[in-house]
């Protein structure tokens, strides 16, 4: 059995592998039963992955057949650069596989599509408390100080 985790592009078919994941992450951050997303939200952010006129992109990794891991990113403009910046939005890995690279390979992954797309910045935002992901994110890149402001406009 193939035991080397494999990072590409999501598929159409990857849809049974891929919501488990997107579940987990949700979950994660306190969006399960009552604050679960709605399904709508679910279906439309899956949808936007395979419509060329998005500027929203997956990746997943896969172990033995298997989608371990899940990595969600867009370009978007900014006012300090002429090129697009890249957000990693949302980075998720099976329990059952973190410690084993993953993370590391998703993210390292966007960076590789970032430059391609000739975007010279990625970022993304994390927990204050998820410091398992932040001994990750240390080595990968800087922390710069900033805190995140959050404000639902309904």
């Amino acid at each position: 059995m193939n035991n080397l985790l494999t990072i590409r592009t999501v598929l159409p078919s990857d849809y049974e592998g891929w919501r488990p994941l997107w579940d987990g992450y949700n979950a994660f951050y306190g969006r399960q039963g009552d604050t679960a997303l709605p399904e709508d939200i679910t279906r439309t952010t899956w949808e936007r992955f395979f419509d060329t006129s998005e500027p929203v992109h997956a990746l997943v990794a896969e172990k033995n057949g298997q989608l371990v891991g899940l990595v969600h990113y867009l370009f978007h403009r900014s006012t300090t650069r002429q090129n697009d910046v890249c957000y990693l939005q949302d980075l998720f890995t099976a329990e059952q596989t973190r410690g084993q690279g993953a993370g590391k390979q998703l993210i390292e992954a966007v960076y590789e599509a970032a430059r391609q797309k000739g975007s010279s910045r990625v970022y993304w935002q994390t927990h204050t408390n998820n410091l398992t992901a932040r001994a990750l994110y240390d080595k990968l890149a800087e922390h710069q100080g900033f805190i995140v402001y959050s404000h639902a406009v309904e």
